[in-house]
């Protein structure tokens, strides 16, 4: 009789030669539980999903509640379906007066090709910019606008009439012209290994967008809802998008993203053609209705609040001479050694010890530290303990 993990590496599709192969019974808050019951602390939270940690009761009874009422009916945009309603309403109320309108998908990588096809159209212009190791997913679209070839070369042609620039380059913003259909920008970026740009850097972004009539699309599929100590992250730099990209966390640990840009914008989908971008399963219920009540958790119990104390313990106690840098803001943080070997050896380390952490597709030699903002000061200084033990112990 195979076990699970021989059927999984059968018929399962394996993305690299030597997945991790961990296998959890549950989870629960920030804790991962394998078959024998050993608890894991999860310091990346799915890649920048579970900020409320795992199983919250709110969550899971919202689930349950609208399961017993609906799932799929139609197609995303034809019914009037309260999840999707009430959703919507709650994140335009939380956003800038010009972000009015939401375009439900099923991830972030397909809010990105939403949101690239509604700048070429409302533009009627060709030509994207994009930036030096940014990540926005993984489809036709997406890959091309990510900033590292690696990742891309094997699947060209890709999007023609895409340029890069440099993260954080006052420089390379002329490269935005009236040509410019779009700009997209990771707030803050992620699998660069957590880069915080410059407060002047954003401003003159936004105004050179203006200037040209370039729509600035703003990617916090990693980076809201709390991520960096504000709900959106766009808020650290007095800019607002004219497109917002979200997902992750948005679903409370169930798969939705979001484009969400004016209704001027958003409307040219609907017309020459109509039925501009279209979705089956974009916006389900019961993903939305999950969405809502993790909103609600989040800010009624002021979850945020706590998140730049939390960073703060974080840098105080990641201090030995093999760490060159810790990076970021909030619980967004990256901890950078000299090399891949070094930092996958700690990670591997930190694994058999029960701290979960892995790096970055663009920065190998950095650790990705992205816990739940529910993660208490009591599991940060185990946590962290784990890790300087497991340099110590690699060094």
């Amino acid at each position: 009789m195979p076990t699970l993990r021989q059927l999984f590496l059968s018929h399962n599709a394996q993305t690299t030669n030597f997945p991790l192969l961990l296998e959890f019974e549950r989870a629960e808050s920030v804790y991962l539980y394998d078959k024998d019951g050993r608890a894991f602390i999860d310091l990346i939270s799915g890649i920048g999903v579970s900020n409320l940690g795992h199983g919250n009761p709110h969550v899971i009874n919202a689930i349950k509640e609208q399961v017993d009422k609906y799932m799929h009916l139609m197609v995303y945009g034809e019914y009037v379906q309260t999840p999707q309603v009430r959703f919507a309403e709650k994140l335009i109320s939380l956003l800038p007066d010009s972000l009015e309108s939401v375009y439900f998908t099923n991830s972030g990588a397909e809010a990105v090709e939403g949101a690239l096809k509604l700048a070429k159209r409302f533009t009627g212009r060709k030509q994207i910019l994009a930036f030096k190791n940014s990540y926005h997913g993984s489809t036709h679209g997406a890959l091309s606008v990510m900033g590292n070839e690696e990742f891309k070369q094997a699947y060209r042609p890709l999007l023609p009439g895409v340029n890069f620039a440099r993260f954080n380059s006052l420089d390379d913003l002329a490269l935005i012209t009236g040509d410019t259909a779009c700009v997209i920008v990771e707030t803050v970026q992620g699998e660069a290994g957590i880069r915080v740009p410059d407060y002047g850097f954003m401003q003159a972004l936004r105004l050179q967008c203006d200037q040209t009539g370039a729509l600035l699309i703003l990617d916090e599929i990693q980076a809201a809802f709390g991520r960096t100590g504000k709900l959106f992250a766009f808020e650290h730099f007095g800019i607002v998008p004219d497109i917002l990209l979200l997902a992750k966390a948005l679903g409370g640990g169930m798969p939705v993203g979001a484009f969400i840009a004016s209704r001027q914008v958003m409307s040219v989908l609907t017309d020459n053609p109509i039925l501009g971008h279209i979705t089956t399963f974009g916006g389900h219920p019961v993903c939305c209705a999950a969405g809502l009540a993790a909103l609600g958790v989040l800010l009624n119990e002021d979850i945020i609040a706590g998140v730049e104390e939390k960073e703060q313990l974080f840098r105080k106690l990641l201090v030995h001479p093999r760490i060159k840098e810790v990076r970021g803001k909030g619980l967004m943080l990256a901890v950078e050694f000299e090399s891949f070997d070094l930092n996958k050896k700690i990670i591997d380390r930190c694994i058999e010890n029960g701290v979960i952490t892995d790096w970055f597709l663009h920065c190998s030699n950095s650790m990705r530290i992205a816990p739940p903002l529910i993660i208490t000061h009591e599991q940060i200084e185990i946590a962290c303990e784990v890790i300087s033990k497991a340099i110590a112990y690699c060094c």
